[in-house]
């Protein structure tokens, strides 16, 4: 791919805590981008491993800012954006490694669609202790996603995830939402989408801030559209695939029951209060029959199986007027109409 001579600046921002394992996997594939006009800045968040002393000695062109406490990754993010100054912005997780095109195609959307506001990309699955073990390659057999999707009782969707590459994932389009992998960013659309001087909901920590985001910007009129030729691979601490079977569901209970308990009831709470802060009162009564089946089946699948989840009760009711404060403030903004978001609920 041939680039102009004047490329706008992109801004690679990097928030990492202990992950040596994949520091260098990611970074060696941000360096490798063809795309030349770039800054990047890693945040580290207090890590108590080797990361920040790898990141120094073996990527002295990157920027190293290191942190005496944990922000979380999407709190880092935001501290990140007041020392970056590009037109754009990838928000990468430090388990992703990208295609070389990765950057190059993102803005090659952008530029010649100036209402795109965000770019998610075809982001496959891969496996580091595979990786390095087997000495395999990476592959583009599996997706990780495609970006978020919603359904009427609204669950989350990540698009494509667990399923093999198919027409469904081989054009540009528009979609409900970029997935928090490796999002790319207009700087000027994302600093749009501060409410009362914050992007990032500092109550959510540790997960659904990436939704929350994605679902205000779609609400607030900026276009998230799906690129296939931004390639880029994921390994994903929580599943791996599509739980169509049996076999598939005991498998999902197993990996859930390995991650912290407290981000599984982060994301019984945060998914929520997301709904709660940008969904349309009258999307919610015209779902109501799927999103109550919905969450009976959740209630008592937590009473059966992770009782722990209800635990979050507690936390969900105290922050909840908060939540509904901050709802007030998104909605005076919000430029799309409900029918209008309703049609991403599918």
């Amino acid at each position: 791919m041939t680039m102009p001579d004047i490329q706008p600046l992109v801004s690679v921002q990097i928030v990492v805590r202990n992950g040596e394992r994949f520091i260098r996997h990611c970074l060696d594939s941000v360096r490798a981008q063809i795309y030349m006009s770039t800054e990047v800045v890693v945040l580290d968040n207090n890590s108590d491993d080797s990361t920040a002393n790898i990141i120094a000695s073996e990527y002295p062109e990157f920027r190293l800012i290191r942190r005496d406490n944990n922000l979380g990754m999407w709190p880092g993010q935001e501290m990140l954006l007041s020392h970056t100054r590009g037109l754009y912005v990838l928000v990468l997780s430090v388990d992703v490694i990208l295609d070389p095109q990765f950057i190059a195609n993102a803005v090659a959307a952008c530029e010649r669609d100036i209402t795109i506001a965000a770019v998610q990309g075809k982001i496959f699955q891969y496996s580091l202790p595979q990786l390095e073990t087997d000495n395999l390659k990476l592959t583009t057999a599996v997706i990780d996603t495609c970006g978020f999707g919603m359904t009427r009782s609204r669950k989350v969707l990540n698009i494509g995830h667990g399923q093999p590459d198919g027409p469904y994932c081989a054009s540009t389009h528009d979609i409900f939402g970029v997935e928090g992998a490796a999002p790319f960013f207009r700087r000027s659309a994302l600093e749009d989408c501060r409410v009362e001087g914050k992007l990032i909901d500092t109550d959510y920590f540790w997960y659904g801030d990436d939704l929350d985001l994605a679902w205000r910007m779609t609400l607030f009129g900026h276009r998230q559209v799906f690129v296939p030729g931004a390639v880029a691979w994921h390994d994903r601490s929580t599943t791996k695939g599509a739980a169509t079977s049996l076999a598939g569901h005991l498998a999902r209970l197993r990996v859930r029951r390995a991650i912290p308990l407290r981000k599984r009831r982060l994301d019984w709470s945060n998914v929520r209060f997301t709904i709660i802060k940008n969904d349309y009162i009258l999307n919610l009564l015209r779902d109501a029959p799927w999103i109550l089946a919905r969450e009976m089946a959740t209630l008592l699948y937590a009473l059966a199986i992770e009782p722990g989840i209800l635990l979050e009760a507690g936390r969900f009711f105290a922050l909840l007027p908060r939540m509904l404060k901050r709802r007030h403030a998104i909605m005076r903004r919000a430029v799309i109409s409900a029918r209008t978001m309703h049609q991403w609920f599918t």
